[in-house]
């Protein structure tokens, strides 16, 4: 007995030795990571591990008239890996080949009989395996059950009976630990294909979110045939593909790699599962050249996943990933195109959330310009009236204070500006003022306007004509402003202050929240849109008494390498 399990053991390395250069085999490997196997990779499949079969019983040793060998790994394992279907047609195959080589031998039909029963038992037991993190531990006793199930077997059918049961004495515990061990390492062998899946799905995550960090810039941009050509390219740079293409609902948008030269920028979409699957709204793939159904003869594009890229549900166009080999599609590529349509697809609707917001804040400080402009023009022009001939040299200034007041208005929205720029439109706008009312308004100034901060247009000047028309007009009386700027390491803040009539602190809340009131639309722009461009914790703080005056801060993160006051 020791003996036979020494000779087993060494001769069952041959067959762990094929099962690793097996699993090392590409096409082998795609096998297992494919999401679903088609029926003819399954007999495939079945072939393979029942050719291992019959490896397995020319690796044997003669025994009392019998074979002593280690075929029932092979359908074992198959059925395992492959399900009922691979093991059933491995287990044939094996067992059919022992039982006809040695057609009048006592155990022949006990042995094929045996072995068939061995893959159909693996095959039943495929899901509850595979669903196992340590894949070999579960076989090991799998295998220690199919050996004792073929020594059952053996000695119901195998005629004499005196003969099976001097046969089973001697090698049921070689066959059954060998067996065993031998299902149990070639399962671990195989189950490092599995292994490196996972490390590859990490290492396709971390992929997906670096393509999605180059992307986003471009995306931001809107779908078009520029940013679909950057964003293609830079996929293809990035992954082992043949072509990478990206459409809209009605034409192709970019093509990069393989069959660029007719799947072109412009045309209508050549495949069918690109209109299906702007149709349905679902991923498809296309795992043969004929599914592909390209229209152009010779193309090479044999593979394909094509997923939607969606705006709220709506399919806007398509992310399509080929390959140049048919069912060149494995589950890696079709998480990693998963991932990358979501992705593209949040990207997108982000940059339409922008877009629109931009307008929306546009379209806001439009309006407010529009609810300033004719009012003070007509007080402006009134007072330039006046000074005409009375003060000359005066009215001249104030036109080209009004002159650059209206400049910067009408230019007030492209850009971010700097506060030197906010300090001169507001000068521009209380230089007029002060003509208007005289001695009646003065204006206090204590700001470095080289500190280094840029802010959203049209942000100090509302604030600083409600102090004059909110808080100083109704006064009656000589009034003033204090407009000045602290910085501390992490904030800038601009501070307008007036002696003016104050207001309830009850009603602050109401000057800062979004409105339709035409005295109140300043006030809560410039907050909104400081608070959309920098954040929650910046924006307006305002504090006030009655008949006391009233305290303006506009909150700024500093900006690093800006200038720090004492």
């Amino acid at each position: 007995m020791a003996s036979i399990f020494e000779t087993l053991l060494s001769r069952l390395g041959f067959i762990i030795l094929l099962a690793y250069l097996l699993s090392r085999m590409a096409p082998f490997k795609r096998l297992f990571i494919k999401q679903s196997i088609e029926k003819r990779e399954k007999f495939l499949l079945a072939l393979v591990f029942g050719l291992i079969g019959i490896l397995g019983t020319y690796s044997g040793i003669p025994v009392k008239g019998a074979i002593a060998n280690s075929r029932v790994i092979g359908p074992l394992v198959g059925g395992l890996l492959g399900g009922p279907v691979v093991g059933l047609i491995a287990g044939t195959i094996a067992g059919l080949h022992r039982w006809a080589i040695d057609i009048n031998g006592f155990t022949a039909l006990a042995c094929a009989v045996s072995t068939i029963v061995a893959g159909v038992m693996g095959g039943v037991l495929h899901k509850y395996v595979m669903a196992k993190k340590n894949k070999w531990l579960p076989t090991f006793f799998i295998g220690m059950t199919a050996e004792i199930i073929q020594m059952i077997i053996i000695l119901l059918i195998a005629k004499p009976l005196d003969s099976a049961v001097a046969l089973v004495n001697v090698i049921w515990l070689p066959m059954i630990l060998v067996n065993s061990m031998g299902a149990a390492a070639m399962m671990g062998i195989i189950q490092n294909i599995f292994w490196e899946k996972a490390r590859a799905g990490a290492y396709q995550a971390q992929l997906a979110l670096t393509i999605a960090n180059q992307t986003l810039p471009i995306l931001r941009k809107g779908l078009n045939t520029v940013t679909a050509r950057e964003a293609c390219g830079i996929i293809y740079s990035h992954i082992d593909t043949a072509a990478v293409a990206i459409t809209n609902k009605d034409k192709i948008l970019a093509h990069v790699g393989l069959g660029q030269d007719h799947h072109k920028p412009g045309l209508s979409y050549l495949t069918e599962g690109t209109k299906k699957v702007i149709t349905t709204g679902q991923y498809h793939i296309a795992q043969r050249k004929d599914s592909i159904q390209c229209s152009t003869q010779g193309c090479r594009l044999a593979s394909a996943i094509i997923v939607p890229l969606k705006e709220n549900d709506e399919v806007i166009g398509c992310l399509k990933i080929y390959q140049n080999r048919e069912n060149g599609i494995t589950s890696i590529e079709t998480q990693l195109a998963l991932g990358l349509a979501q992705m593209f697809s949040t990207q997108l609707e982000l940059a339409k959330v922008e877009y629109q917001a931009k307008l929306l804040d546009q379209a806001e400080l439009r309006a407010l310009q529009a609810q300033v402009n004719p009012h003070f023009l007509f007080n402006a022009l009134n007072t330039v009236r006046s000074l005409v001939r009375t003060n000359p040299e005066k009215s001249r200034d104030l036109l080209a204070h009004l002159a650059d007041y209206f400049r910067t208005n009408l230019q007030s929205c492209k850009e971010m500006v700097s506060i030197a720029r906010e300090v001169q439109h507001v000068k521009s706008y209380l230089a007029i003022e002060q003509a208007r009312f005289e001695e009646h308004l003065q204006v206090h100034w204590n700001i470095d306007e080289t500190v280094k901060r840029k802010l959203p247009p049209f942000t100090l000047q509302p604030i600083v004509e409600n102090a004059v028309k909110h808080g100083l007009y109704p006064k009656n009386a000589p009034g003033n402003i204090y407009i000045s700027l602290e910085q501390t390491k992490h904030k800038i803040i601009l501070i307008v202050e007036d002696d003016g009539v104050g207001m309830n602190p009850n009603d602050i809340k109401l000057y800062l929240s979004p409105n339709d009131s035409a005295d109140h639309i300043g006030i809560s722009n410039v907050n909104n849109r400081l608070k959309s461009h920098f954040g929650s914790s910046f924006g307006l703080a305002i504090s006030s008494r009655k008949n006391e005056g009233t305290k303006v801060r506009i909150v700024l993160p500093a900006e690093k390498g800006g200038k720090i006051n004492a």
